[in-house]
């Protein structure tokens, strides 16, 4: 059985086990109970709308270009990359810039509104 996860962060009014750069922040945690009566903590899956091409902004991959520069020039952190792979379909952050000349999606301010 899978149930919400209550903590002590609940009650402290902006407080969250992730920070606020985090790909986490805004991620349910659950709780799942074993039969043993052991609870596990886990992140919940996040689900992410597509954007449209009114959401992001063209980049062409240049060679030896690589996603935390990405983060950096386009959010000015280069821990943000992950935007960045959260709008183009790929599995490993590597895939964004291991092809010179391909185009990827760079979401603009405001994307990812559920």
């Amino acid at each position: 059985m899978v149930e919400p996860y209550e903590s002590a962060w609940d009650g402290i009014p902006g407080a969250h086990p992730y920070p606020r750069s985090s790909r986490y922040h805004d991620a349910e945690i659950g709780v799942h109970r074993q039969p043993d009566g052991t609870e596990v903590r886990y992140t919940k899956r996040r689900l992410l709308p597509a954007l449209n091409e009114t959401e992001t902004a063209p980049h062409t991959v240049s060679s030896g270009e690589r996603p935390d520069q990405l983060g950096q020039r386009y959010f000015g952190d280069p821990g943000q990359w992950w935007q960045i792979a959260d709008a183009n379909p790929v599995l490993d952050p590597g895939e964004l810039t291991d092809e010179p000349g391909r185009t990827i999606d760079v979401p603009l301010p405001g994307g990812f509104r559920g």
